[in-house]
């Protein structure tokens, strides 16, 4: 959008969970709550409007079978776009997608490089496969190479074990963990089961997805360290069809994955009871489609988290945990407009009405 046209959003401007306004103008691709003097072509935009929604957990340049080509990196995240998400946490990806940076017509991304796993304990073409010696050394090349995070595989199935064990010891992530922070960067961690959770948050983890094996035990630990968890319950909702492709091999495995997904809903509920942050991310990218962010409001929702709550998990709260602008005088203009009010039903949040990005109107 030129500099000379102007784009005034009236309505309802959800600025804030209780900060309400009537309207706002976007001049220059800034957000601005002055009426401008002098607008030239005005062009109106009418709903409930929300900052540009944040999926925090999605891999853009990433299919189940690992890299993808630009094309197809754009594909995903036009999907995302159309959904509304225009903040996205790469949440692991081996494909330099920096070239977006330089489209104005694609949401933001915030990558944490590529994947840091164990050896032979990941999906193939993922991740950096290494040994623990080497951890502190990948961590910093990929703190370099990010935007400010970093992601490990704290978990994975141990053939031998048939079952999900921890990947890493205490001391290797100890000593990756403050590499990071010494570099500025923010980590986190694959972790669908329980042993690995206490001795990465006690490391000084900051975040952890997906997080199924919380328990009573290791919940007051996150939330007295403010580690935050990223539930990707969209996700989570594929394993009982994973345990059943691995009853004949891994029967111990399958039957924990089939008990991990039975108590997803109350271990999200019980975590953010407890005052655990809770983000909203969909782990877009590998077997799922991109463009599933509000099916995973709805299920933070259905976990029992109130919907202001669920809505600031992907608004508000996802963009200053991630520091990033939300709707603030001077911000860019980058938010999803709606029929009605998202705080009243979420599932609004399914079908935008608008999508601005940068200024520009782009669906």
């Amino acid at each position: 959008m030129s500099d000379h046209v102007v784009l005034h959003v009236k309505g309802r401007v959800l600025v804030g969970p209780e900060d309400v306004r009537d309207e706002l103008w976007v001049v220059g691709g800034r957000i601005t709550y002055d009426r401008p003097v002098g607008a030239g072509e005005v062009t109106t935009v009418t709903g409930w409007a929300l900052p540009g929604l944040v999926d925090a957990h999605c891999h853009v340049g990433l299919d189940r079978h690992g890299p993808v080509d630009d094309a197809t990196s754009e594909q995903q995240a036009l999907a995302d776009r159309a959904a509304g998400a225009l903040l996205i946490r790469d949440a692991g990806s081996p494909s330099d997608t920096r070239w977006i940076d330089d489209r104005e017509d694609l949401p933001k991304i915030i990558r944490a490089g590529r994947h840091i796993a164990r050896t032979r304990r990941y999906i193939r073409n993922y991740a950096h496969e290494i040994e623990p010696d080497d951890l502190v050394t990948y961590v910093a090349r990929e703190a370099r190479r990010g935007d400010g995070w970093v992601k490990l595989v704290g978990d994975w199935i141990d053939r031998e074990a048939g079952d999900l064990t921890a990947c890493w010891p205490r001391g290797a992530v100890e000593a990756a963990i403050a590499e990071a922070h010494r570099l500025g960067a923010r980590v986190t961690a694959h972790c669908f089961a329980e042993d690995s959770l206490r001795d990465l948050v006690e490391a000084g983890i900051d975040c952890i997805e997906h997080a199924t094996g919380l328990t009573e035990e290791t919940i007051p630990l996150f939330a007295e360290r403010g580690v935050a968890i990223v539930p990707t319950l969209v996700n989570i909702a594929t394993f009982p069809a994973l345990a059943d492709g691995g009853e004949r091999k891994f029967p111990v495995w399958s039957a924990h994955l089939r008990r991990l997904y039975e108590r997803r809903y109350d271990t999200v509920r019980a975590a953010y009871d407890a005052g655990v942050p809770v983000f909203v991310g969909t782990d877009a990218g590998g077997s799922l489609a991109h463009g599933l962010v509000a099916g995973e409001v709805a299920e933070l929702v259905k976990a029992g988290i109130p919907p202001i709550e669920a809505l600031s998990a992907t608004s508000w709260g996802a963009r200053a945990w991630l520091g990033r602008p939300a709707l603030e005088e001077g911000a860019p203009a980058d938010l999803v407009v709606y029929d009605t009010d998202p705080r009243q039903d979420v599932g609004v949040l399914a079908t935008p009405r608008r999508v601005v990005l940068n200024g520009q109107v782009v669906g």
